[in-house]
């Protein structure tokens, strides 16, 4: 009995080991990001919308929106499915971006990982090999910044002071705002580069199609737990169970027999980064018959949403069958012909 415990822990800390190598593939600390600020060949991008990025984003870094990845007409067809928008778009997208081929991309947003997985999403499916993710994102950045810290410091005496004695200290502070690592503003004017996209290179690995998943779902539907397949939901409840309808599309509810798993298990509130530790992952997807098995489908209510932090999870643990239904409710809550629960 000893012999198999101590068998069956060496095992599980092996497993750690192989998942913690593909976690730093993929994530990277607060603290290596900021030496990389700046740097030549290197690009942050922000995964938030723009009224965010306004409000606080990293020094130099641009800005692209997640929402807005996901290139579909208003019935949430999209054109060159499963990719998330047809490949001379994305050229020359991303290359409006100053981000060429050899570009280090670290995705980031306000925190919780969301954007920053399906940025990460979307180079992946170009091919794209040098991105990571910003684990934690921009309060992490602002966490580990001194300057933040007596920027934040001269603030809170403003609050107490009168007026003739705020203009020495609104100078003090405007000093130490130009070198801080999260600023404010909109997004400059950047350098357009030439960015190549091969068909040959194009990933199809982590994409899916709408008849991948109708076939996933059918064969649920015929063998149940015995499926080879998994659908995973990441939306809210109140989309879920179709009490609230998303816009532009026919109809609320889910996928039949997909699996529900709260977007928010996965972050880690403790620490205040966009991913919990491995082990905790790992307990998590366990915990909802989400094996290495199974070929694994998510979806929520477009590709770039949601589901693209859950399979980033999942290839942090070592799936190699976890894919982006990148059509997603838009386009399956739009097709009459395909079934629906509520």
């Amino acid at each position: 009995m000893k012999k198999q415990l101590i068998l069956s822990t060496l095992m599980l800390l092996s497993s750690l080991n192989a998942t913690s190598i593909d976690n730093k593939n993929i994530l990277i600390s607060a603290q290596d990001a900021i030496s990389l600020i700046g740097s030549k060949d290197v690009v942050f991008v922000s995964g938030d919308n723009k009224d965010l990025y306004k409000l606080g984003h990293i020094k130099g870094s641009t800005q692209m929106y997640a929402y807005e990845l996901h290139k579909s007409d208003i019935m949430g067809k999209i054109s060159c499915a499963p990719l998330f928008a047809c490949q001379a778009y994305a050229t020359s997208y991303i290359g409006s971006k100053a981000i060429d081929n050899n570009t280090l991309v670290i995705a980031y947003d306000n925190q919780n990982g969301i954007n920053a997985s399906a940025i990460y999403a979307y180079f992946k499916s170009y091919g794209h090999k040098n991105i990571k993710i910003l684990n934690g994102g921009l309060n992490a950045v602002r966490k580990l910044d001194p300057n933040q810290k007596i920027y934040d410091s001269i603030y809170k005496e403003l609050k107490n002071q009168d007026e003739p004695t705020q203009q020495e200290t609104y100078s003090r502070l405007n000093d130490v705002e130009s070198n801080l690592l999260v600023v404010k503003g909109a997004e400059s004017v950047r350098e357009i580069k030439t960015y190549k996209i091969n068909k040959d290179s194009l990933d199809y690995s982590r994409i899916a199609t709408k008849s991948d998943v109708v076939h996933a779902m059918q064969d649920i539907l015929e063998n149940g737990k015995n499926s080879a397949f998994v659908i995973i939901d990441s939306r809210t409840m109140a989309e879920i169970i179709g009490e609230k309808k998303i816009r532009n599309v026919a109809r609320g509810g889910h996928i039949p027999r997909a699996i529900f798993i709260e977007i928010n298990r996965l972050y880690d509130f403790n620490n205040s980064l966009s991913f919990k530790n491995m082990q905790e992952l790992a307990t998590i997807f366990k915990d909802y018959g989400v094996t290495k098995d199974k070929i694994i489908y998510a979806y929520s209510h477009i590709g770039s949403g949601k589901s693209s932090k859950i399979i980033t999870a999942l290839e942090m643990l070592g799936y190699k069958s976890a894919k982006i239904y990148t059509g997603g409710w838009d386009e399956w809550g739009n097709d009459l012909s395909l079934p629906i629960k509520r």
